[in-house]
């Protein structure tokens, strides 16, 4: 029960805001959280910018985004794996109806995948989050539904349009919850059966704080929004009805003096619900933050060096005894041990060489 699958998104080809690509697309790793042995299982290169991904539970499926540059749409394609054979086979592939696409994810109940693209420029369809069903063999349906958001920040730099970087389902399933780092807003949505959205609330941040990433409380009262452009981790409590989010408390991400050069990227939240994650690209730290079980308010364990350079992304194995760290920029995933009472990581020195990772995902 210690066993895992570690499914990994490479850059593999060059894109002028990232420092180099040097991976290889999409790769398979075992990974034994008792000995923290790993062994490469599966690889392929016949995908561009896999630069975020979802897993089924099982690992039997798996959903990568194509984000390249110079496209007016991104794409989303679909592989499966075969544990046995430890073989990655592909499906298919979808438009994703917008440019520079950024995350997706699988919802609650298994039966659709939600894509949100950052966009860059104008022109193409430019929809900022896209829906998509599954065929029985696990490939994608053509979209069956999408939205466009307008808007802009006070960051003339990043903010000059909308840029929704993440979509997010709620634990109790039903409702999506986009990031849109250019206009500092989550905005929710119903997902009808049909996979139609239909807008339920906007929940505002404040202003110039670039939401990226969510994580989701497993109680489903409480949701922490990792903030790019301020570095802030901010705590929200979620009105289940209509998908609102209202701020309960807000902390730096990083120390005072690291602020200006740092922009934060992922964040994770344990199993049970006591501590979340964030990983800062500039501080190149992890910071660790406990979780008040009644209130949601936050307070600062500590920080982390991430073991690299560039922690674009973090995941924690569902024990939640590990975490790792893709360091897009070190060309390696470092591994930490992840002390339950405390919430504390050390770096365990094993790590898994690979160029330019940018995603990391872990199932059982």
């Amino acid at each position: 029960m210690r066993d895992c699958l570690v499914f990994v998104g490479s850059l593999n080809r060059e894109a002028p805001y990232f420092q180099g690509a040097r991976g290889v697309g999409l790769s398979v790793y075992s990974f034994d959280e008792e000995t923290l042995g790993t062994r490469k299982l599966a690889e392929t290169n016949d995908i561009d910018n896999p630069t975020f991904l979802s897993v089924t539970p099982d690992g039997s499926r798996l959903y990568a985004n194509s984000e390249v540059f110079t496209w007016r749409e991104g794409t989303v394609s679909a592989y499966s794996f075969d544990r046995a054979s430890g073989t990655l086979s592909y499906l298919n592939k979808q438009p994703s109806l917008g440019s520079i696409t950024a995350h997706n994810t699988i919802t609650q109940d298994g039966t659709k995948l939600l894509v949100a693209n950052y966009g860059m420029g104008e022109g193409g369809p430019d929809r900022a989050v896209a829906v998509y069903g599954f065929e029985k063999n696990g490939a994608l349906s053509a979209p069956l539904a999408s939205v466009s958001h307008k808007g802009t920040g006070p960051n003339a730099a990043r903010q000059e349009r909308s840029h929704a970087h993440s979509v997010t389902e709620t634990i109790a399933g039903g409702t999506a919850i986009v990031a849109d780092l250019g206009i500092d807003r989550l905005v929710s949505y119903r997902v009808e059966h049909d996979g139609s959205l239909s807008k339920s609330a906007e929940s505002a941040l404040p202003p110039g704080a670039g939401p990226r990433h969510l994580a989701l409380h497993p109680n489903g009262r409480f949701v922490f929004v990792m903030n790019e452009l301020d570095s802030t981790i901010v705590s929200m409590a979620l009105d289940k009805a209509t998908g609102k989010l209202s701020i309960i408390d807000a902390r730096p991400a990083v120390p005072a003096e690291a602020r200006d050069s740092n922009h934060c990227a992922d964040i994770q939240i344990s199993p049970d619900g006591r501590f979340v994650y964030g990983s800062n690209r500039g501080h190149d730290s992890v910071v660790i933050m406990a979780v008040d079980q009644g209130t949601g308010a936050l307070s600062l364990v500590g920080y982390v060096p991430c073991g690299g350079a560039t922690p674009r992304n973090l995941a924690l194995t569902p024990s939640g005894g590990h975490l790792f760290s893709a360091n897009q920029n070190a060309d390696r995933i470092s591994i930490f041990v992840r002390d339950a009472d405390s919430g504390i990581l050390t770096d365990t020195g094993r790590t898994i060489e690979i160029g330019t990772p940018m995603c990391v995902k872990i199932v059982r």
